[in-house]
C-alpha cells in the first residue's frame, strides 16, 4: 500500500515568492531526512531486508499523466528508498574498498547541489573551477608525485584508468609519428600493453574503450600475494605501456615498483600506475614505504571515494606531463568560451560535468595531512585486529595484511560461502565473497571514517558467531 502524501501543491516547482518558499521548507525536509537516515545507521542491519527491497515495486508504475509535488516525491524517496539502502555511510560495511562520506564533503555535495555549476570550463564556474585546482595540487602533494604532474577530476578509477591511458596511448603513438585522436587506430603502429596477473578489472574495461584490447596483453605471473614478479617482466620499449598495480584489490599488495621502474623508465616505457586505494599509503607515515618507487610513473589513476572518503563520484587522472593528457582530451567549439587557464574539459572525457572537485577540495580541507594519514592508519590497524581475531579462533587468513585488506578462509568452500551468507543475513556487518589464487575467501575491505573499534569488535563477534554456526 502507497504511503499516504502530504497534500501540496504539485506546482510548487514553479519561479515566484510562493515557490521560493516552498523550496526552502522543502530543503529543510531533506535535510531532516537525511540526518535521520544518517543517525539510524547504527540501529538497522547494514544490508537492506527482504521486506524493505520489496517495498521498491511501490514506486514502479507509469509516468503519472501530471505533475507530483516535489514534498511528495521526497516523501516517496524517504519511505521506500532509504529502507532498501547498504548501509555503506555507517561504520560497519566492508563488502568492497568504499569509504563512507566524511562529513565535509557530504556538506560540501550538498551546496554544490545547491550552486548548480557545470564545471566544464572556467567561464561557466570560477569557483569550481579554482577549487578543483587546488584540490588535484593537494592529491599530488599527499601522493608524493613530481612538482608538474596534472590531472583530472573524473568519476572513478575506471575513467581516471581510461584519461591516463589516453594520454600514454597519445604519447606513443605520436612518438611513431602518428595522430590517433585524427586519424584513429585503423593502420596504427602497435602499441604493446604489459599488466600484472592480477590487474583489477576496470583496467581492462579502460584497454577495450581505447581500442587497446581487453586480451591483447602481456600477462606477467604474480607471487603467493598477487605482486607481479619483476624477474618475470618481458623485454620492454618506447612502444610498450607498463601497467602497476598500488593495492591489489583482494589482497592489498603492491606491486615491486622500485625494482621495476627504473628499467622502464630507461627503455622509453610508459608506466601506468592503477592505486585506485593503495596509492593513498603515500600519504601515511608509517605505510609510505609501500609506494616506493610509483613516483617514477608517467601517470597514475586513483579513486577519492575511497580512502579520502569523499563520496560518489569521485577519481583523480594524473598524469606527469599533463599536457598529454589535454592532447588526449581537448574539445573546441565556436560557442565555448576558453581561455588561458586551465579548462577541466581539455583533461577529462566529460564536456558537462558535476563540480565534483569541491567536495574533494572540502573533504580534504577538512582532513589536513595528519588527518588523511589517520584514515589510513586506523582503518589498517582494524584490518589486522580482524585478522588477528580470526586467526586466533582458528581460521586462515590467506594474505599477508599489509593495509586495509584481509581474505579469511572458514574451511572448505561451501562453508565458507555459508559463513558468508548467514553473516550477510544476520545485518551486524557486511563482507562478501572472492576466489583468490584457487581459494574461496571472505573478503574483508576496512576503509571507512566512520568505523570504530567497537564497530570492529562487534563485526568480528558476528562473524564467528556465523562461522560457528
Amino acid at each position: 500500500m502507497a504511503a499516504s502524501r502530504p497534500t501540496h501543491s504539485p506546482h510548487s516547482s514553479l519561479p515566484g515568492a510562493k515557490a521560493a518558499e516552498t523550496r526552502t521548507a522543502l530543503l529543510k525536509r531533506a535535510a531532516r531526512d537525511a540526518m535521520d537516515y544518517l543517525e539510524g545507521l547504527d540501529k538497522r542491519p547494514v544490508a537492506a531486508t527482504p521486506e524493505a527491497i520489496a517495498a521498491l515495486n511501490a514506486l514502479r508504475g507509469p509516468l503519472p499523466p501530471g505533475p507530483t509535488s516535489a514534498e511528495t516525491v521526497l516523501h516517496l524517496l524517504d519511505t521506500y528508498g532509504s529502507p532498501a539502502t547498504m548501509a555503506q555511510a555507517g561504520g560497519r560495511f566492508f563488502g568492497y574498498v568504499i569509504g563512507g562520506s566524511l562529513p565535509a564533503s557530504l556538506a560540501a555535495g550538498w551546496l554544490v547541489s545547491a550552486w548548480d555549476q557545470n564545471a566544464a570550463t572556467f567561464v561557466a564556474s570560477p569557483a569550481a573551477i579554482v577549487l578543483e585546482e587546488i584540490a588535484l595540487e593537494w592529491v599530488r602533494d599527499l601522493l608524493a608525485l613530481p612538482e608538474g604532474t596534472g590531472g583530472a577530476v573524473v568519476t572513478g578509477a575506471t575513467m581516471a584508468n581510461l584519461s591516463a591511458l589516453a594520454a600514454a596511448r597519445h604519447a606513443l603513438l605520436a612518438r611513431a609519428g602518428w595522430d590517433v585522436e585524427a586519424d584513429g587506430l585503423f593502420g596504427a603502429p602497435e602499441i604493446r600493453v604489459v599488466v600484472g596477473e592480477e590487474a583489477h578489472p576496470s583496467l581492462f574495461k579502460a584497454l577495450g574503450l581505447l581500442g587497446l584490447g581487453r586480451k591483447r596483453v602481456v600477462r606477467v605471473p604474480v607471487d603467493g600475494q598477487g605482486q607481479m614478479k619483476a624477474d618475470a617482466l618481458p623485454h620492454l620499449d618506447a612502444q610498450t605501456i607498463l601497467c602497476l598495480q598500488a593495492g591489489n584489490v583482494n589482497t592489498g599488495a603492491f606491486d615491486p615498483a622500485a625494482a621495476i621502474c627504473p628499467a622502464a623508465r630507461a627503455a622509453g616505457t610508459w608506466i601506468h600506475v592503477d592505486g585506485a586505494f593503495g596509492l593513498w599509503a603515500a600519504a601515511s607515515p608509517e605505510y609510505r614505504k609501500l609506494t616506493k618507487g610509483f613516483e617514477l610513473a608517467d601517470s597514475w589513476a586513483t579513486d577519492g571515494h575511497k580512502w579520502p572518503n569523499i563520496g560518489y563520484d569521485c577519481g583523480i587522472a594524473l598524469a606527469r606531463d599533463p599536457s598529454l593528457l589535454r592532447a588526449a582530451m581537448s574539445i573546441r567549439a565556436s560557442y565555448l568560451a576558453m581561455g588561458e587557464q586551465r579548462e577541466p574539459s581539455d583533461y577529462n572525457p566529460e564536456l558537462s560535468r558535476r563540480a565534483r572537485g569541491v567536495e574533494l577540495w572540502a573533504g580534504l580541507r577538512s582532513l589536513g595531512r595528519s588527518g588523511m594519514a589517520e584514515i589510513i592508519e586506523r582503518t589498517s590497524s582494524h584490518a589486522r585486529r580482524f585478522a588477528a581475531g580470526l586467526r586466533a579462533a582458528g581460521y586462515e587468513v590467506l594474505n599477508d595484511v599489509v593495509i586495509n585488506q584481509v581474505l579469511v578462509s572458514f574451511g572448505s568452500a561451501e562453508r565458507t560461502l555459508r559463513t558468508i551468507e548467514r553473516l550477510q543475513a544476520e545485518g551486524t556487518c557486511w563482507c562478501g565473497s572472492t576466489k583468490w589464487q584457487g581459494h574461496t575467501a571472505m573478503r574483508i575491505s576496512v576503509s571507512s571514517w566512520a568505523t570504530t573499534k567497537e564497530d570492529v569488535e562487534r563485526s568480528l563477534a558476528a562473524m564467528l558467531n556465523a562461522a560457528e554456526e
